[in-house]
C-alpha cells in the first residue's frame, strides 16, 4: 500500500527532547501482566459473565435455524412458535442482565486499573533521584501526568474490559458455527486474509508514528510553558520572535505527525469494513452452495449466517480498541518509563560524623563531555556563611545543588561529616541539609497543612514562630480563617512573595543544620529582602548557610566569598580581603556600588 509518508526525522524533532525514559516493550509488558495479575478475580468475573451474555445471545440465532429447518422439511405443524417466543424471551431477558452486569463490571474494573496507574506513576516519580527530576523538562512531566493519563483514562475504562470481552465473543461464535455447520467455518477464512494484511500494513507503522506524535505534542506543551514561565526574560532579551519560531515548528512538527496517523486510520478503517461485506458474502454464498450440495441443512445455513452477522461487531470492536491501545500504549511506555529510571545506590547505614561540607576535586556536567564545574575543591566549615557570587551561567546554582546533594559529582566526591552525599539515602541527606530556591509551591489545602509538610508533629505556637520569623506571621494573622484558611488553587490567592515566606517558614521548621539558598528571597523587594534576611539572620544563627548571592549585600554579610568564573573557583576569601586584593569581586563590588 503507497499513501503518505511519514515526516523526516529532524535531528532536532520532538522525539529526542524527552529526558525521561519511555518504557520498552518488555517494560511495558511486564507492567501491564501485573495490573492484570492484581485484578485477575475482577477479570475472571467478567469473562465468565461476558461468555454468558454471549452464550445467551446465540439462542436466538439456534431457534431461528430450528424453525428455517422445520419449515423447509415442511412440518409447519410441529414448528411450537409460542414454546419458541419464550425460550427467546427468556435468552433476550438473560442477555440483558448478563451484558448491563459486563459493562457494570468492565467500567468499575477499567476505573481501579485506571487509579492503579495513577497511584504507580505518582509513587514512582516521587522516589526518582532529585537530579533526574530536576533535569526533566516541565513539559515532559506535565504532559506524562495530564496528557497520558487522559489518553489512557479511555483505553482503562473502556479499551481494556471490551477487547477481552470482544476475544470472548469471537471465540464463542466461531465455536458455534464451528458446531453447528463445519463447513461454513471454513468460509471465514476467506475474509482473514485482507484482514491480516491490512493490519500488518497499519500495525507496523501506528506505534511509532503516534510514539512521535506524543513525543511532539510534549515537545509543544515544553516550549510554551517555557515561553510562559521566562516571558520576563523574553521580553528583556527580545527573544519574542524566537520564540514564536520555534513555537510554529513545534506545532508543525507535531501536526505533521497528526495528519500521518489520521492517514493510517483512513487506510485501516475501509478495509475493516471490507473484511465485514467479505465475510458475510462468503458465508451466504458458499453457504447456499453447501445446501445445494446437501452438506448442510438450510437450518444450518440460517443459523451460521446470522452467527457470522453477530461476528461483525466483535471483530470490529477488537480492531477499533486494538488500534486505540495503540495510542494508550504510547501513553502508557511513556509513564511506566520512570520504571527504567534504576534507583542511585545508596548505604542506609551511612550516617555523617560532624557537619563540615566538603567538595573534592569536583567536576559536574548535564550532558556527557561538557562539564559546568571542573575540579571544585571548597571546605564549608560548620556554622560558616559562605555566599557563592560570580556572573550568570558560571555554574554557581550547580555547585550549590551539588553542595545539598541534589546532584552526584561526575569526579571527585561531595562529603558531608565525612560521609558522600551520592550515597546517602535522600530521606536522611534531606534531614541534614536543604536547598531553597526561587520556586515555590502552595498546596492546595489549610495555611496550617501547607507548614506542616515540614515538620507533621509542630503545634500552632510553633507555626506562627516560624512565620513570625520570616515577617509573615502579620499577613497571616489577617486572613479570614487564620492557619485554617485555605490557600492553594481555588483557595485564598497568596502573593508570589507570601509564597516565598511560607517556603521559608517551612526552612525553618524543618530545622536542618545546613542550608542552601539560591535566590530564595528573590521575589521580594529589594528593601523587603534585606529586612527578612536580617531576621533570617537570626533564626538561623549557628547553622552553616551557603547563599547563591545574586545581590552582593549577600555576599557582603557572609563570612567567605567564593567567586565562580568558567567552573572554576577563582577567588576564596572574606569580603575585605577580597576587595583589598583588587580582583573579579572587587570589580563586581564597585560595578555594584556604584
Amino acid at each position: 500500500m503507497i499513501g503518505l509518508a511519514p515526516p523526516d526525522h529532524d535531528p532536532d524533532a520532538p522525539q529526542t527532547l524527552t529526558t525521561l525514559p519511555v518504557g520498552s516493550p518488555a517494560t511495558v509488558r511486564h507492567y501491564v501482566g501485573g495490573l492484570i495479575r492484581r485484578h485477575r478475580t475482577a477479570f475472571t468475573v467478567l469473562i465468565i459473565v461476558n461468555a454468558a451474555a454471549v452464550i445467551a445471545s446465540m439462542a436466538g440465532p439456534y431457534l431461528l435455524g430450528g424453525v428455517v429447518e422445520k419449515l423447509s422439511a415442511g412440518a409447519r405443524d410441529d414448528l411450537q412458535l409460542e414454546q419458541t417466543i419464550a425460550v427467546f424471551a427468556v435468552a433476550l431477558a438473560a442477555q440483558t442482565v448478563f451484558v448491563r452486569t459486563v459493562r457494570l463490571r468492565g467500567a468499575v474494573l477499567g476505573e481501579r486499573m485506571l487509579a492503579d496507574l495513577r497511584e504507580d506513576f505518582l509513587v514512582r516519580s516521587v522516589a526518582l533521584p532529585p537530579g533526574v527530576l530536576e533535569r526533566a523538562g516541565t513539559g515532559d512531566l506535565l504532559s506524562r501526568i495530564t496528557t497520558d493519563v487522559d489518553r489512557l483514562s479511555r483505553s482503562m475504562r473502556e479499551a481494556v474490559p471490551q477487547l477481552a470481552i470482544s476475544v470472548v465473543w469471537v471465540g464463542l461464535l466461531i465455536g458455534g458455527m464451528t458446531v453447528t455447520a463445519p463447513p461454513l467455518a471454513v468460509s471465514v477464512a476467506v475474509a482473514l486474509p485482507l484482514l491480516i494484511v491490512g493490519c500488518r500494513w497499519y500495525f507496523k507503522r501506528a506505534p511509532s508514528a503516534y510514539r512521535s506524535e506524543s513525543a511532539g505534542y510534549a515537545a509543544v506543551s515544553a516550549v510554551l510553558t517555557e515561553s510562559v514561565d521566562a516571558g520576563r526574560t523574553v521580553e528583556a532579551h527580545r527573544l519574542g520572535a524566537r520564540r514564536i519560531a520555534l513555537s510554529e515548528r513545534r506545532i508543525r512538527e507535531w501536526t505533521q505527525w497528526e495528519r500521518y496517523t489520521l492517514f493510517l486510520r483512513s487506510v485501516l478503517f475501509p478495509v475493516i469494513d471490507l473484511t465485514h461485506v467479505l465475510l458475510l458474502g462468503s458465508v451466504l454464498l458458499l453457504g447456499g452452495a453447501f445446501v445445494m450440495r446437501g452438506w448442510i441443512s438450510p437450518g444450518q445455513l440460517t443459523t451460521g449466517a446470522l452467527l457470522a452477522q453477530m461476528l461483525i461487531e466483535p471483530v470490529g470492536l477488537i480492531l477499533r480498541w486494538y488500534d486505540e491501545l495503540q495510542e494508550a500504549q504510547v501513553s502508557l511506555a511513556r509513564l511506566v518509563g520512570v520504571r527504567e529510571i534504576e534507583p542511585e545506590a545508596t548505604d542506609a547505614d551511612r550516617h555523617p560524623d560532624g557537619r563540615d561540607v566538603h567538595a573534592d576535586g569536583v567536576s559536574f556536567g548535564y550532558r556527557a563531555g561538557v562539564d559546568v564545574l571542573r575540579e571544585i575543591s571548597l571546605r564549608v566549615r560548620p556554622g560558616t556563611r559562605l555566599a557563592l557570587v560570580g556572573p550568570s551561567g558560571a555554574g554557581k546554582s550547580t555547585l550549590g545543588r551539588l553542595l545539598a546533594g541534589i546532584y552526584g559529582p561526575r569526579l571527585g566526591s561531595v562529603t558531608l561529616g565525612g560521609a558522600e552525599l551520592s550515597t546517602m539515602p535522600p530521606e536522611r541527606i534531606r534531614e541534614q541539609v536543604a536547598l531553597v530556591n526561587q520556586e515555590h509551591h502552595v498546596f492546595v489545602g489549610s495555611l496550617r497543612d501547607n507548614l506542616l509538610l515540614a515538620r507533621a508533629a509542630a503545634a500552632d505556637a510553633e507555626l506562627w514562630a516560624a512565620l513570625g520569623a520570616v515577617d509573615a506571621a502579620d499577613w497571616a494573622r489577617a486572613l479570614p480563617r487564620g492557619l485554617d484558611t485555605e490557600v492553594g488553587s481555588g483557595g485564598h490567592t497568596l502573593t508570589p512573595a507570601q509564597a516565598q515566606q511560607i517556603a521559608l517558614a517551612r526552612l525553618v521548621l524543618a530545622d536542618p543544620h545546613t542550608l542552601v539558598l539560591d535566590e530564595a528571597t528573590s521575589l521580594l523587594d529589594p528593601r523587603a529582602a534585606r529586612d527578612l534576611e536580617r531576621s533570617l539572620g537570626r533564626v538561623l544563627a549557628g547553622r552553616t548557610v551557603v547563599a547563591i548571592a545574586h545581590r552582593l549585600h549577600t555576599a557582603h554579610d557572609a563570612d567567605v566569598i567564593a567567586v565562580v568564573e568558567d567552573g572554576r573557583i577563582s577567588e576564596l576569601g572574606s569580603h575585605d580581603e577580597l576587595v583589598a586584593a583588587g580582583g573579579a569581586y572587587a570589580a563586581l563590588w564597585r560595578s555594584w556600588h556604584g
